[in-house]
C-alpha cells in the first residue's frame, strides 16, 4: 500500500511513499526500546542542550518548513513560518522548566524521608493529524521528550513529506538514533502497533470517532492515554460588548488556519440586543477575506486540505439551511482549481442543525440568537464538546465569572480567542477528549508518579 499525497492548490499527486512493512516496524519499535534508558539516564541539562539546538535550528528553517506545509496541506505561507516558531517556543520552554517540573516534592509523613518522584514511561505512540503539522507534535513531544521518554509518530499520511523532515532534523541534529522515529503505516495497522509491548502510551489529536477507537484500544491493553479531540467552540457576544473589537476578534478566531483548527471559533451566540450590528459587521469583515495560494502575501484563506473535507462542510451548511438557517455570505463552491471555500455566514443558527451540533472544519461561522445572558450560556453549553470558549463583555469582572464557573470547556478566555500557550495546560472535556498538553500538567502526563518511603 502507498501513502499519497495530493495538491490541494492544484488537486494533482504530489508524492507517493511506500508502507513500512511489518518488519520495519518491528525493527523501529525494538530501536526505541533500546535507547529509551539512554535517554532516560541523561541529565535534564544534556536533554535541554539538545532541545534548544533544535528549537535553534527550527527558528533558522521555518521558511523551509512553512514551504512544506503549504505544498502539503494548503496553510498559508505566514502562518507557516509562525508555527515553526511556536515549536522552537515550547522546546526551549521545556528545556528550562522541565527539570523543575520534575523535581521531586517531599511530603511530611512519619517515614524519615518520603516524596513523590518523576519517573518516564517508555515509548509514547504519537497519532497526529494533519492541520498543524509540526505543531501538534511539539506541542506534546518537547514535554514528552524532556521527561526521558521516546516517541514515534504516526502522522496523517498526506503530510508524509513533514513527517519524514522531521525525523530528518533529529537525525541530523545527533539526537541518539531512535529516540524520535515515523512509522508509515495504514489506520487498519495502527491498532497493532498500540497492542505491541514497546508501546507504554498513547497520545491522539484527531476526531471524536477515532479518538473512542483508539482509548478502547488502548484501554483493552491497559495502556495510559491523553486524547485532544474535535471541538464546537462558543464565542458568547454580550449585550454590552465592544462592536468593532469582538467582531476582529471573532472573524479572526473563525478563520485560523482557514478554519481548520479544533479551537477556532465555531458558533456566535450573540444576544439579540446586539444581533443585528454584530451580524451586518461580521459579514462585512467576512467579505473582505481573500482566497488565494498559500504563497500569495494578500491571501488570509488558502485551499482545505482535502476535496472530502470541503465536500463534508458544504453538506454541513446546506442541511442546515434545508433546516432553517439563514445564508447571509457564501455557502457555493467556487469555480477555482484547489479545494477552496468561501468565507460562510448562516444565522437563526439552532440545536439540531449540523452547523450548531458539529465540529465544522472551515471557514464557516454560525450565528446563533440568544435573548439574554442566561440563554446564551446554556446554548454555549448545549454542546457534546467542550474544548474552548470565549465570552465578549466591558464587564471583565462579569466575563471572567461566566468563563470560570458557568462554560464547559478546558479553556476559556474574555474578550479574546482562544489559543494554545507552552505556559498553561491545553485539552478538553466531555467529547473534546481527556489530559492535558502544555505547561506542568503536560509533562506530568506520560511519567510514572511514584511514592517513595524511607523508614
Amino acid at each position: 500500500m502507498e501513502f499519497v499525497s495530493i495538491s490541494p492548490l492544484t488537486g494533482k499527486v504530489l508524492r507517493q511513499y511506500t508502507e513500512h512493512p511489518p518488519a520495519e516496524v518491528e525493527r523501529r519499535l525494538q530501536q526505541a526500546v533500546r535507547v529509551q534508558p539512554l535517554w532516560a539516564a541523561m541529565s535534564y541539562a544534556e536533554r535541554a542542550t539538545l532541545l534548544r539546538h533544535l528549537a535553534m535550528h527550527l527558528r533558522e528553517r521555518a521558511q523551509e518548513y512553512a514551504e512544506l506545509f503549504a505544498e502539503e496541506m494548503g496553510k498559508l505561507l505566514p502562518q507557516g513560518v509562525a508555527e515553526v516558531e511556536k515549536c522552537a517556543w515550547v522546546c526551549d520552554y521545556y528545556a528550562d522548566n522541565a527539570e523543575h517540573f520534575l523535581a521531586p516534592e517531599p511530603v511530611a509523613t512519619e517515614f524519615t524521608r518520603s516524596y513523590v518522584a518523576f519517573q518516564p514511561l517508555g515509548c509514547i505512540l504519537a497519532i497526529m493529524p494533519w492541520n498543524f503539522p509540526f505543531w501538534q507534535v511539539f506541542r506534546f513531544a518537547a514535554a514528552a521528550l524532556m521527561a526521558g521518554n521516546v516517541i514515534v509518530l504516526k502522522h496523517a499520511p498526506n503530510v508524509t513529506a513533514t513527517a519524514l523532515a522531521l525525523e530528518g532534523l533529529f537525525r541530523e541534529l545527533s539526537f541518539p538514533e531512535g529516540v524520535f522515529q515515523v512509522l508509515l503505516v495504514p489506520v487498519e495497522r495502527i491498532g497493532a502497533v498500540i497492542d505491541h509491548p514497546a508501546i507504554a502510551a498513547v497520545t491522539f489529536t484527531g476526531s471524536t470517532q477515532a479518538g473512542r477507537a483508539v482509548a478502547a484500544r488502548a484501554g483493552a491493553a491497559l495502556k495510559k492515554t491523553v486524547l485532544e479531540l474535535g471541538g464546537s467552540d462558543p464565542y458568547i457576544v454580550l449585550e454590552d460588548a465592544e462592536l468593532e473589537a469582538a467582531v476582529e476578534t471573532c472573524v479572526a478566531a473563525r478563520l485560523i488556519n482557514s478554519g481548520q483548527s479544533c479551537i477556532a471559533a465555531k458558533r456566535f451566540i450573540v444576544c439579540e440586543a446586539l444581533r443585528p450590528a454584530f451580524e451586518e459587521a461580521f459579514v462585512e469583515a467576512m467579505r473582505r477575506q481573500v482566497m488565494g495560494a498559500p504563497h500569495d502575501r494578500s491571501a488570509t484563506l488558502g485551499p482545505l486540505a482535502r476535496e472530502d473535507l470541503r465536500q463534508k462542510l458544504h453538506e454541513q451548511v446546506h442541511t442546515s439551511l434545508r433546516l432553517g438557517a439563514r445564508l447571509l455570505l457564501g455557502g457555493e463552491v467556487p469555480d477555482l482549481p484547489g479545494w477552496f471555500y468561501p468565507p460562510t455566514v448562516l444565522t437563526d443558527v439552532r440545536p439540531g442543525m449540523p452547523v450548531f451540533d458539529e465540529e465544522t472544519f472551515g471557514p464557516v461561522a454560525a450565528i446563533v440568537p440568544a435573548r439574554d445572558e442566561r440563554e446564551a450560556i446554556a446554548l454555549a453549553n448545549e454542546s457534546p464538546y467542550g474544548l474552548g470558549a470565549a465570552v465578549f463583555t466591558r464587564d471583565r469582572d462579569r466575563g471572567e465569572q461566566i468563563a470560570r464557573e458557568l462554560l464547559h470547556a478546558g479553556s476559556c478566555f474574555v474578550n479574546a480567542y482562544v489559543r494554545s500557550d507552552p505556559r498553561l495546560p491545553f485539552g478538553g472535556i466531555k467529547h473534546s477528549g481527556w489530559g492535558r498538553e502544555l505547561s506542568v500538567f503536560g509533562i506530568r502526563e506520560f511519567v510514572n508518579v511514584k511514592t517513595v518511603c524511607v523508614a
